[in-house]
């Protein structure tokens, strides 16, 4: 019986990928299995799980499908009773897994866990965040924040006040390594695939905590996490951001969250605007501005 399946979406993280499928080697617990859905690497990614991770199931898709929809393929394979959704660029030291898996095991009105992130040198990623509301499309990325940097919402959706030294329930760990009770996922395409890139993550949590299912973080399970090595090289990572926001804001708030979002956003740009014209006006290097107005346009069609 497979009581562990580890899922992994790659995309252009050869020698990383590489480096996580060796931790797992030594700390995966008995009965488990990895997955490797590979979008289209071109960096020789899947030759080099086929070559030499013979153990690893692997995927190959054809294009590159996404995040969402790689996760939600390693769903439809999986024979675990928990599974993990594992970044590429992890590195998994010692008993992290093994800590998760007892927790969800000893404590059943837990759906999901997750573990202290590293950075390479070892220093704490402060990676917690809250559940977006409204309040955050007006106080996060607008000239708000520029004038109240350390304004309440942003230090709320920032969780700027928790505590990583200690073990506590936490509303939106990031997906770099997240544990999930088989039964609390509900369906065998958990992620909403809408939800391209972003956000998929923040929506699976605020849905698992709307069944009633709590979320664990556990201090003492270290795995590194080297962070956006498969996002920095996606082109579109900003219009890309921008565009599985709003999906999520529709989608919990309907239309009107979506005009409301559309409006702090056009703040935004609309001063963005007018300090790049100040600059021009005393001499600064100009920015381009057309591409950045294609995007607002296409943004505000959507």
């Amino acid at each position: 019986m497979t009581v562990l399946s580890v899922l992994i979406p790659s995309w252009n993280t050869r020698e990383l990928l590489r480096a996580a499928l060796e931790s797992l080697m030594t700390t995966l617990p008995p009965c488990s299995e990895v997955i490797v859905i590979d979008n289209a690497s071109r960096d020789g990614s899947a030759r080099m799980v086929h070559e030499q991770f013979p153990w690893v199931r692997l995927v190959k898709n054809q294009k590159n499908l996404g995040f969402s929809r790689a996760c939600n393929q390693g769903v439809e394979l999986a024979r675990g009773a928990y599974v993990l959704f594992l970044n590429a660029d992890t590195f998994v030291p010692g008993d992290a897994i093994k800590r998760l898996l007892a927790y969800l095991e000893e404590n059943p009105r837990y759906g999901a866990a997750a573990p202290r992130l590293l950075n390479t040198d070892g220093s704490t990623q402060r990676a917690h965040m809250r559940l977006p509301n409204l309040w955050t499309a007006l106080f996060f990325g607008t000239p708000l924040e520029r004038f109240l940097p350390e304004n309440l919402e942003v230090r709320r959706y920032f969780a700027r006040d928790y505590d990583y030294e200690r073990d506590g329930d936490v509303e939106q760990p990031p997906a770099a390594c997240f544990l999930m009770r088989r039964k609390a996922l509900k369906t065998l395409r958990p992620m909403d695939e809408t939800l391209w890139l972003f956000f998929s993550d923040v929506d699976l949590c605020q849905r698992l905590r709307a069944r009633g299912w709590r979320i664990r973080y556990l201090a003492d399970a270290h795995v590194v996490h080297h962070g956006g090595m498969s996002t920095r090289q996606y082109p579109d990572f900003v219009p890309e951001w921008h565009r599985n926001r709003l999906s999520y804001y529709k989608k919990h708030w309907g239309r009107a969250g979506g005009w409301w979002l559309k409006a702090c956003v056009g703040w935004t740009f609309a001063d963005h605007c007018v300090r790049e014209f100040w600059r021009r006006a005393h001499g600064a290097v100009e920015e381009p501005l057309a591409p950045l107005w294609a995007d607002f346009a296409l943004f505000l069609r959507r």
